[in-house]
């Protein structure tokens, strides 16, 4: 246990910090879960609305530091190929 008055501070703080970004984390997932869930009922209107309303759901979890920025970028351009390829007839690329 954490003897100094720093040191305990320092124990609030992470707490804090690790339930926030739990529920950033949690958060981004629904998204994606939405996003895909339109995507596999194959529904191109509604895969776009999803993907629109998750875009900036991920781009402010990386600027938080719960993602990397290489990985929301990854993630979004999979999708956007996924939703692009509906309309043509299959599903490109394996699930995100």
């Amino acid at each position: 246990m954490a003897n100094t008055a720093s040191a305990r501070k320092r124990i609030r703080q992470t707490e804090k910090r690790t339930a926030r970004n739990k529920a950033r984390r949690s958060r981004v997932r629904t998204f994606l879960r939405k996003v895909e869930q339109a995507i596999a009922g194959g529904d191109k209107t509604a895969a776009q609305a999803a993907f629109r309303a998750a875009q900036p759901e991920l781009h402010r979890a990386a600027t938080k530091g719960v993602l990397h920025r290489n990985t929301v970028a990854r993630k979004l351009s999979r999708l956007a190929a996924r939703i692009k390829a509906i309309g043509e007839g299959g599903e490109a690329g394996a699930p995100a």
